[in-house]
């Protein structure tokens, strides 16, 4: 087994430090799953540093050095550079960053043309995805379940007008021919989706192999069931690595501030002209935000949606304000729908 064929090269390790250098290919607690030049083995952290350093914190896809240990556990001494990093608020703690995925090239993010199709998600998952340095790519999934794309293609069109997406199906194989140009060796894919979507089948069908087990989705509202119970890397027959990850029931926002801008381009040209620095976009004469959402120009949809993880993100670092915060906003954003109701009848 080559190091080499999972992606790995010499000058990420430039610095002289000792140790082999692995691949971190499952991430389960307090235990990883890796592989070097040795194959396929298990790891633990050596340092106890690494509990206070959520940045540094090995994840699926990192490229680690380990303290090679032939008959047991190896010991991870270092995280290396990435070149791309995928992470979110840790949704059990309110605060602090947790790791998701580091070091692939392309973001799958995935929407089935179903009841479960959600814009606000995709924002949200295309905002977190343009952060990380790959290139986002979006794939309706199920297509076999409808005949009439145009809605949801007009949708996206409308929330991401310049990202590469593509409708398929895995249970018929359309649309899968396309996605060959993503599918290259030594490449890393990460499936990006809330559960339901289709990524376990898709997996599958692309791998030409059952690897993954698959659930279906609950009749009653089209919502999946938790397939998917870790992250893991797994590298297919022709070369090409994926990634998958759980399937998330909150997204948080953390240091998204490069991502929203090119996220919501669309908003963000607007933001700049306003006659005001601190213009807050309500009521302020020369507001070029209202203007524009008033002439057409920009979707008050799309507005809201940026503000609303605006707001989330800037709040990142003090998990407590964030939470405080956040009720406050929404409160207000619900007497603000109560009084429209009201002056409208």
């Amino acid at each position: 087994m080559n190091i080499k064929d999972f992606g790995f090269y010499y000058d990420l390790a430039c610095d002289n430090t000792s140790g082999t250098p692995a691949r971190v290919t499952a991430v389960h607690k307090g235990r990883f799953g890796i592989v070097s030049d040795f194959g396929e083995g298990f790891a633990q952290l050596k340092s106890k540093e690494y509990y206070f350093e959520g940045e540094a914190f090995p994840t699926v896809g990192d490229f680690v050095l380990i303290d090679y240990v032939e008959n047991g556990d190896s010991r991870i001494i270092k995280t290396l550079n990435r070149k791309t990093y995928f992470s979110r608020r840790d949704p059990d703690k309110g605060r602090g960053e947790q790791a998701v995925a580091a070091n692939f090239d392309y973001v799958f993010i995935m929407q089935s043309l179903n009841n479960d199709f959600n814009p606000k998600r995709l924002e949200r998952y295309l905002t977190a995805a343009v952060q990380s340095g790959a290139e986002p790519v979006i794939l309706l999934t199920k297509a076999d379940l409808t005949s009439n794309y145009l809605p949801y293609i007009l949708e996206v069109s409308r929330v991401a007008p310049n990202v590469n997406t593509h409708i398929v199906s895995a249970k018929t194989g359309f649309g899968l021919d396309e996605l060959s140009k993503y599918m290259q060796k030594g490449k890393t894919l990460i499936f990006l989706g809330s559960s339901g979507v289709g990524k376990s089948s898709l997996v599958n069908t692309l791998a030409n192999e059952d690897i993954m087990d698959v659930n279906g989705i609950r009749e009653d509202d089209s919502k999946g069931r938790h397939t998917t119970t870790h992250r893991e890397l797994i590298m297919l027959k022709n070369g090409v690595m994926i990634i998958d990850t759980p399937g998330m029931r909150e997204l948080g926002m953390w240091d998204v501030t490069e991502g929203l801008s090119e996220a919501f381009e669309d908003v963000e040209q607007f933001i700049g002209k306003c006659r005001f620095r601190d213009c807050k976009h309500e009521n302020e004469p020369g507001c070029a935000v209202r203007k524009a959402i008033e002439s057409g120009e920009l979707d008050l949809a799309r507005f809201e949606s940026y503000k609303k993880l605006k707001t989330e993100a800037k709040f990142r670092d003090d998990g407590y304000d964030y939470k405080k915060q956040k009720q406050q906003w929404e409160k207000s954003l619900r007497i603000g729908d109560k009084k429209k109701r009201k002056e409208r009848f």
